[in-house]
C-alpha cells in the first residue's frame, strides 16, 4: 500500500493558485470526454443508418429479384409453346400471310407481343394487330439464334413498330433439323413501374433488370437509352465476389445520382435485379441526428462553463476541508503503525519474561517459537503497511526460517512457494501451523542429526478457493497410529480448523504432511 501524502504536501496540492488550474482541466478533461462520446454516437449513428438503407435496398432488390424470375419464367413459357406450336406442325408455315396466334397464348398472364418469323426474315404469326412488314434479322435475338443458340433474351431496345422501350424473348424453331427461324415475346419496359412502385424507396430511386453481360434489359424510371455495364463496378468487383450485396454508387453511370445499390443475382435466369435507393434519403435520419448533437453540444457548451465557475467555487470552500480529513488521516495512519509497533514489543517482552520464569527447555523453546511466529505476522503488517492481507509466501519463508536459526540446525530447507495472499484474519493461524509443522521434523524427523533436508511448499489449487500446503522431510519417519497427541498436535488443529481446512500425515517414507487451507 503506498503512502498518502502529507498535510503539507496536500495544501500544495489544493492550494487556491492550483484550484483554478484544476478547474480549467476538468473542463477539458470533460469536453474530451465529451467529444470523444459525441463522436462515437455520431459514429455509431452512421453504422445503424446506412446499416438500415443497406438492409431496405436489399429487401428491395429480392422483391426486384422475384418479379425477374417470374418474368424469366413467362417468356420462357411462351416461347416454348410458339416455338412447339411451329414444330409440331400445328401452325403451318404459309408464304405472305400472317396469322393470329392469340389463342397459342391462352392462359399465360400479362398482356404481351408474339410473333413468329421466319429464316428469310418474314413475319408468318403474330398478337400484333399493328404488324408492319420489318425485318429483324439484324435484331441480336435473331442473330444469336440463327447462329445456334436455343434461345436469347434482348437488352434494352427501342420497338420499330411502336417506339417504345421494350425487351425481348426468343427462341430458334427447326423443320426437319433446318433451322427455320424464331419466335419472340416482346415485353414492355413498363412493367417496371409496378415493381418501382411497390419497391417505393423514396426520392430519387430506381430499378433495373441487368442482362448478366453487363447489358441493360429494363429500368424505371425509364432511361434515355441502353447502357453496357459491364466495365461498371458492379460487374468488375461486385458479383464477382458474391451474388448478392450492397455498396454506395458515387455516381449513377445513367443519371449521375448517388446512390446505395442492392443488387442480386437471379438464380437460374441470364438477370441481375437491382434497387437503387436515394443516398440522400435513405440519410436523412443521420443528419436529424447530428441536428440533435448540435443543439446538444451547443447546451453541454454553455453548462460546462456554468459548472466550471461553481465547481471553483466548491473547490475554495473544500479545500480547508479535505486539509483536515488529509490531517486526521495521517494521525490514524501514524496510531495504526504505533499499535502494530507496541503489540510486537508486547509479544517480545512477553517471550523474554517466559525465558526468565520458566526453565530452559523444549516447552520454553516451544513457546518462544510460538509466540516468534506470531511476532512475524505484525512484523510483516507494519513493515509493508499490509492492512488487509499479507503475502503468504513471505510470511511463510519467515517463520520457517526463524525456526530453522532457533535450533541451530544444518538441515537444507526447500522452498516452492507460490504467490498468494493471506488474510490478517488468518495470518496468525498460518503461522503457527507451519511453526508446528516444521517444529516436529527438526525435531523427530533427523533422530538427531544434523543434517537432512525439508520441502515447503505452498499453491493455489487448480479449482475452487482452496490452497494447499506441504511440509515433506527425508528422515526416518513414524507411525502416525501411535503418536501421541500433544501440545502441538492440539495446536495445530487449532490452526487447521481457523483455516477452515483439513489434513493428512504420512510418516512411511520420511514425513509428508499436507493440508488444504483457505487464505482468505
Amino acid at each position: 500500500m503506498s503512502r498518502t501524502a502529507g498535510p503539507g504536501q496536500f495544501m500544495e496540492r489544493y492550494a487556491p493558485g492550483k484550484a483554478q488550474k484544476f478547474v480549467v482541466m476538468a473542463i477539458v478533461a470533460a469536453w474530451v470526454g465529451f467529444i470523444a462520446l459525441a463522436s462515437s454516437w455520431a459514429f455509431q449513428s452512421y453504422q445503424a443508418t446506412v446499416k438500415a438503407a443497406e438492409e431496405r435496398v436489399a429487401t428491395s432488390s429480392l422483391v426486384v429479384a422475384t418479379h425477374a424470375k417470374w418474368i424469366y419464367e413467362f417468356g420462357g413459357q411462351a416461347t416454348r409453346r410458339l416455338a412447339d406450336l411451329v414444330e409440331s406442325g400445328r401452325a403451318p408455315l404459309q408464304v405472305n400471310t400472317v396469322q393470329d396466334i392469340k389463342g397459342a397464348l391462352e392462359g399465360l398472364p400479362g398482356a404481351v407481343k408474339a410473333y413468329v418469323v421466319a429464316a428469310d426474315g418474314k413475319t408468318l404469326y403474330s398478337t400484333d394487330p399493328d404488324l408492319k412488314p420489318i425485318d429483324i434479322r439484324d435484331r441480336e435475338y435473331f442473330r444469336e439464334l440463327a447462329a445456334g443458340r436455343e434461345e436469347y433474351v434482348s437488352s434494352l431496345l427501342i420497338s420499330r413498330l411502336s417506339g417504345e422501350q421494350i425487351f425481348v424473348f426468343s427462341r430458334r424453331f427447326e423443320l426437319n433439323g433446318v433451322f427455320a427461324g424464331v419466335v419472340t415475346v416482346s415485353l414492355s419496359t413498363d412493367l417496371m413501374e409496378p415493381i418501382w412502385e411497390a419497391v417505393n424507396l423514396g426520392g430519387n430511386f430506381a430499378v433495373s433488370f441487368i442482362r448478366d453481360d453487363g447489358q441493360l434489359v429494363a429500368r424505371y424510371p425509364k432511361p434515355e437509352a441502353g447502357l453496357d455495364m459491364s466495365g461498371y463496378v458492379l460487374f468488375t468487383d461486385y458479383l464477382k465476389r458474391q451474388s448478392s450485396g450492397t455498396y454506395t454508387a458515387a455516381a449513377s453511370p445513367l443519371d449521375g445520382v448517388q446512390r446505395i445499390v442492392g443488387y442480386r443475382k437471379v438464380e437460374d435466369t441470364p438477370f441481375v435485379a437491382v434497387a437503387a435507393a436515394d443516398l440522400g434519403v435513405l440519410m436523412r435520419p443521420f443528419w436529424h441526428n447530428i441536428q440533435v448533437l448540435s443543439v446538444v453540444t451547443a447546451l453541454a457548451c454553455l453548462g460546462s462553463v456554468a459548472a466550471g465557475f461553481r465547481i471553483r467555487s466548491l473547490l475554495r470552500i473544500q479545500d480547508g476541508q479535505a486539509a483536515a480529513l488529509q490531517n486526521a488521516l495521517d494521525k490514524n495512519e501514524l496510531l495504526l503503525r504505533e499499535i502494530h509497533h507496541r503489540v510486537k514489543n508486547n509479544l517480545q517482552s512477553v517471550m523474554s519474561l517466559i525465558r526468565i520464569h520458566l526453565k530452559p527447555g523444549e516447552q520454553s523453546q516451544a513457546l518462544s517459537d510460538r509466540i516468534k511466529a506470531m511476532v512475524a505476522v505484525h512484523e510483516l503488517i507494519y513493515q509493508h503497511d499490509a492492512f488487509e492481507a499479507l503475502d503468504a509466501a513471505q510470511l511463510v519463508r519467515r517463520v520457517t526460517e526463524n525456526v530453522i536459526s532457533a535450533y541451530g540446525s544444518g538441515v537444507a530447507i526447500d522452498f516452492d512457494l507460490a504467490p498468494l495472499c493471506v488474510s490478517n484474519d488468518r495470518a496468525t493461524a498460518l503461522a503457527l501451523l507451519v511453526n508446528e509443522v516444521v517444529s516436529n521434523s527438526l525435531k523427530y524427523a533427523f533422530g538427531g542429526k544434523d543434517s537432512g533436508r525439508i520441502q515447503v511448499r505452498l499453491h493455489k489449487e487448480e479449482t475452487g478457493d482452496m490452497s494447499l500446503l506441504e511440509v515433506s522431510d527425508n528422515g526416518i519417519g513414524f507411525d502416525t497410529a501411535a503418536a501421541v497427541r500433544g501440545t502441538g498436535t492440539k495446536l495445530m488443529e487449532g490452526s487447521i480448523r481457523q483455516l477452515d481446512g483439513s489434513y493428512t500425515l504420512d510418516g512411511s517414507d520420511g514425513t509428508h504432511f499436507s493440508a488444504r487451507v483457505r487464505l482468505i
